[in-house]
């Protein structure tokens, strides 16, 4: 037997690196790179992010559609297509603000006065651009998982897909701990704008493969009589649970807003998703303003990565836990769902002392490492809440609700992005007038955003439990 699905399962994993590195290139070189040269406050930064955010949720809802409509080949293609020239796209925003803004050059933009009005209408001009191509950016990426999904579907039989999907999705956790290692270097050789076009350009090269690799299993001269078999070993029973399904009634959307288990599964969006938005978006930041160690450095790279290696490997339970609870302890699988998330719930706890123990000791290991376990608790709550659906609503109805939740989560980090811009700003410009909990100035709104997200979880899982304290599916 041909293994022709494990080559395309490859190319899954790639693409989601890249889509992740695509992603995590303005966090990294906004401190040391963008935010001189345009003139940005931290508001600025915090109005492009939270825009990211929601905007992809919204593109979220109708990629699946697209995708099925284009096709497989065809949407993947388009997809990241879009997402890399959006990614290469941002490298002219500096020659475009400078254009737009009638200096003579990008040298002049960059040598303004701070503060003047020259330099309002540099930032104003440039973050307007750079809206733009983070549009672009999420418009493209929100065609990766659907995508990847689709051709596991196609090419594994359900014993494998849930292996192959992981194999892929590890691209998410590799794309997290080579971007610090490849990207600020990249920026520093060669300067920012070519860290997005490099970056961006995988994409295309990624096109390349795809375009001569992917066929539909029964049209490709790659798999033999054998594999395609095994692919469609379960062919018989799939069109026996579709025609089921076909039979199940399916929820209206905005019936869905009158069951208590859909405003369950939005509270626990809601709260937790712009959580790891703000860490994924601000760290670098933070250990830049906090310690002095940007992302350029070998401390800042060295503290990203341990982050995300923190993240990667406890990260890895949240799926074993509720079977544990399930098979050992006999509990119904919401039951046992429930009280997994309660405990990945206090993992996030522990970003409430990355402040003080980073200050007090004077290191931001402490904070990478704390941050790193917030993280982690938050990728194990993640995949339990997701599970949660399939507990309560009827398989009809379960792409409708995820939909919901993703655009309840887009809102909440955008909410958090924004709040964190305009709070850094403030604080910053106030000084040794802002103060909290023995913090003052920038420190004091770091502590109090670290503050928010340690409790999130704690909050959400309360709001869950209030709503739906019992298993109770909702019945047609």
């Amino acid at each position: 037997m041909t293994n022709w699905r494990w080559w395309l399962c490859s190319l899954l994993f790639v693409a989601t690196t890249v889509n992740y590195l695509d992603r995590q290139v303005l966090s990294l070189t906004y401190e040391e790179f963008i935010k001189p040269e345009f003139h940005w406050t931290d508001a600025n930064y915090g109005t492009i992010t939270s825009f990211f955010s929601i905007f992809y949720a919204i593109c979220c809802l109708f990629a699946g559609k697209f995708v099925d409509w284009m096709g497989t080949k065809k949407g993947y293609l388009i997809s990241i297509g879009v997402w890399s020239a959006g990614a290469c796209l941002h490298a002219a925003c500096g020659w475009a603000t400078a254009h737009l803004t009638g200096m003579d050059s990008v040298a002049a933009m960059r040598a303004v006065e701070v503060g003047s009005n020259a330099a309002l209408a540099v930032s104003t001009t440039s973050v307007y651009l750079f809206l733009l191509c983070r549009g672009i950016l999420a418009l493209g990426e929100s065609g990766n998982f659907p995508a990847a999904i689709k051709v596991t579907a196609e090419y594994f039989p359900k014993k494998d897909r849930a292996f192959a999907t992981s194999i892929f999705n590890a691209g998410a956790s590799v794309g997290a701990l080579a971007a610090p290692l490849l990207i600020p270097p990249l920026a520093v050789k060669f300067g920012w704008e070519w860290a997005f076009i490099i970056i961006g350009g995988l994409g295309f090269i990624w096109m390349f493969f795809w375009q001569f690799m992917y066929e539909k299993p029964e049209k490709s001269s790659k798999v033999n009589e054998a594999e395609l078999e095994y692919i469609h070993q379960d062919d018989a029973a799939e069109a026996a649970e579709k025609a089921a399904l076909a039979e199940q009634k399916s929820i209206p959307m905005m019936q869905c807003f009158k069951y208590k288990q859909t405003w369950s599964f939005i509270a626990g969006k809601f709260f937790t998703d712009g959580v790891w938005w703000f860490f994924l978006f601000w760290a670098p930041s933070y250990f830049s303003n906090q310690f002095n160690a940007p992302a350029t450095s070998g401390l800042g790279q060295g503290l990203i990565f341990t982050l995300y290696v923190i993240v990667t490997i406890i990260s890895i339970i949240g799926g074993y836990l509720p079977k544990v609870f399930v098979e050992k302890k006999g509990m119904n699988p919401y039951a046992g769902r429930m009280l997994a998330m309660l405990i990945f719930a206090f993992f996030p706890i522990a970003a409430l002392f990355a402040q003080p123990l980073g200050v007090s000791m004077n290191t931001p290991w402490w904070p990478a490492i704390l941050i790193g376990l917030a993280g982690a608790g938050h990728q194990a709550w993640s995949a339990n809440l997701f599970s949660t659906i399939g507990d309560m609503f009827p398989k009809s109805t379960i792409a409708t609700i995820t939909g919901i939740g993703a655009m309840a989560g887009g809102v909440g980090s955008m909410i958090i992005q924004k709040v964190a811009g305009n709070l850094f700003t403030y604080a910053e410009n106030a000084g040794s007038a802002f103060r909290f909990l023995g913090f003052e100035g920038k420190p004091a709104g770091y502590f109090i955003m670290f503050c928010f997200c340690g409790v999130a979880y704690l909050i959400a899982w309360s709001i869950m439990k209030a709503l739906v304290p019992k298993y109770k599916p909702i019945e047609l």
